[in-house]
C-alpha cells in the first residue's frame, strides 16, 4: 500500500513539475539550485523545488582487549532521500518551506501517537516577517537548539552528526517560534530565537499528551554575518577572509514531558497512563571560521525533576529519563581543490547511577572532497569508540551527497 502511495505522489510531482514550468515564469537552474524555481505571471508565490539523496556504506568492529577486531557487520542503504520546497505566498514577507522523508530511515518510528503511519513530513512551517527584524514562525520544523543539529544533514563536515547530537539534541516540534536580531555598533549582531512548542516531537496527530515546550536561543556575532551562512554549515568553503565567531547558548524546557529524552526517545508508560516530568536541556556552542579553518564545539546538559518513571504505587516502570551530559568538539582544515581534512572528540556521560550506561568517548577522523560544494560531496570517516568497562567499537564509513 506505501509503495502505492509513493508512485501515485512520485506521480503528481512530476505533473506538477510539467505544468509548473509550461504554465508559470520558470527559471533554468545550475546543478545544487533546485530542479525547478518557478514564479507566479503576477508575482504573488514562488517555489523551489529540490531533492537530495545520500547514499551510505557502513562497516562495525567490536574490539576486544583480547581478541582484537571480531564480529565485523555491513550495511548499505539509502540514509536519506528528501523532497524540499520553499518559496513565498502572496508577499516575500510571508516565506513556507516543506520538506518531505522518502527513506526508510527518514519515516520510521511511526506509532498510535502518529496515527500508525510512516511520518513523511519533516517541516512544514510559514514564516511571517512581520515588522523590521521580528519574524514569526508557525508550524512543524527545528528547534533553536544546538549548532549540530540546526545545520541540514546535507551541509555537514563528517559523515554524520555526533554522538552529542543523537543523546541531547531537541530535533523537530509543532508550534510557534519568535525570532528576532540587531545590531551592536558597527559590526556584531545578536540574534534571540523563542520557541512554544507542544513539546511530543514531530508529527504527532493526538494533540498535547503532556505539558509544553519553552525554548529560548541567544547568539552573539561579534565579527559580524559569516558568508553564505557558514555558521550554520559545516568546514569553511567559503574561506571567510576575515575571522568569523558564532557563540550561543539554548535553554529548553519541557513541562511534564512524556519521553525519554524531552521531545525524543520513548514514551514513559505507567500502569494510569503517562509519566510526567519537567526535563530541562542546556546547550553552549560556537562556531569559528577563518581562511578554510573551522572549529565548532558544543556542551550539552539533560536534567529532570524526577527521573525515575514510577507507578501510582511507587513502584518503577523501568523507563528512564537520560539524564547527563556530553561535550563534543569538531575542527576541520580546506585545503586545495576542496578536499578537506577534519578531526571530532566526543565525551558523554550520562549519569551511570540512574540510567546504568558507562561514559563514552568518540574518536573520528574525516575526509571529505566537496566536488560542488556541500551539493555534491564525497565523505568518509574513521570512528573508534571507547565505552567504560565494556567494549570498544571500530567504525569506518563512506557517503555520497547528491543534491539537485
Amino acid at each position: 500500500m506505501n509503495i502505492k502511495k509513493l508512485a501515485l505522489a512520485g506521480s503528481f510531482f512530476v505533473f506538477l513539475c510539467t505544468h509548473f514550468s509550461h504554465s508559470q515564469d520558470s527559471s533554468p537552474t545550475t546543478f545544487g539550485k533546485g530542479l525547478l524555481n518557478i514564479v507566479g505571471k503576477d508575482s504573488t508565490w514562488s517555489s523551489k523545488v529540490g531533492a537530495r539523496m545520500q547514499l551510505l556504506a557502513i562497516a562495525n568492529w567490536e574490539n576486544s582487549e583480547t581478541d582484537g577486531l571480531q564480529n565485523p557487520e555491513q550495511n548499505f542503504l539509502v540514509r536519506r532521500a528528501r523532497l524540499k520546497f520553499d518559496g513565498f505566498v502572496y508577499t516575500p514577507k510571508l516565506r513556507y518551506k516543506i520538506e518531505l522523508g522518502l527513506s526508510n530511515r527518514d519515516i520510521s518510528g511511526g506509532s498510535q501517537f502518529t496515527g500508525n503511519t510512516p511520518r513523511y513530513i519533516f517541516d512544514a512551517v510559514v514564516k511571517w516577517n512581520f515588522y523590521e527584524n521580528f519574524e514569526l514562525w508557525f508550524g512543524q520544523t527545528k528547534l533553536p537548539g544546538n549548532i549540530e543539529r540546526v545545520i541540514s544533514s546535507g551541509d555537514l563536515q563528517q559523515v554524520d552528526r555526533s554522538l552529542l547530537n543523537a543523546k541531547f539534541n531537541i530535533d523537530r516540534d509543532m508550534g510557534f517560534q519568535l525570532r528576532h536580531h540587531f545590531k551592536l555598533g558597527k559590526q556584531a549582531l545578536i540574534r534571540e530565537k523563542f520557541a512554544f512548542s507542544q513539546g511530543e516531537g514531530r508529527n504527532v496527530t493526538v494533540g498535547n499528551l503532556g505539558g509544553h515546550q519553552y525554548t529560548s536561543r541567544l547568539e552573539f556575532l561579534p565579527f559580524g554575518k559569516f558568508q553564505s551562512k557558514g555558521d550554520y554549515k559545516g568546514a569553511d568553503l567559503a574561506r571567510e577572509e576575515t575571522p568569523k565567531l558564532m557563540i550561543g547558548s539554548t535553554y529548553d524546557l519541557n513541562k511534564n514531558a512524556v519521553k525519554t529524552r524531552s521531545n525524543m526517545g520513548t514514551y514513559m508508560f505507567t500502569d494510569t497512563g503517562f509519566y510526567e516530568t519537567d526535563i530541562s536541556t542546556f546547550f553552549m556552542d560556537f562556531m569559528f571560521k577563518y581562511k578554510g579553518f573551522s572549529l565548532m564545539g558544543e556542551y550539552a546538559n539533560r536534567d529532570a525533576d524526577d527521573p525515575i518513571a514510577k507507578n501510582l504505587d511507587g513502584t518503577e516502570t523501568g523507563d528512564i529519563v537520560q539524564i547527563g551530559n556530553g561535550l563534543n568538539l569538531q575542527t576541520g582544515y580546506l585545503l586545495k581543490k576542496n578536499w578537506e581534512l577534519s578531526a571530532r572528540f566526543t565525551s558523554i556521560k550520562l549519569d551511570e547511577n540512574i540510567t546504568g550506561k558507562a561514559p563514552e568517548k568518540q574518536y573520528t577522523l574525516g575526509l571529505s572532497k566537496y566536488i560542488v560544494g556541500h551539493k555534491l560531496k564525497l565523505q568518509t570517516d574513521l570512528s573508534y569508540l571507547t565505552v567504560d568497562q565494556g567494549t570498544d567499537e571500530l567504525m569506518f564509513r563512506l557517503q555520497l551527497d547528491v543534491h539537485l
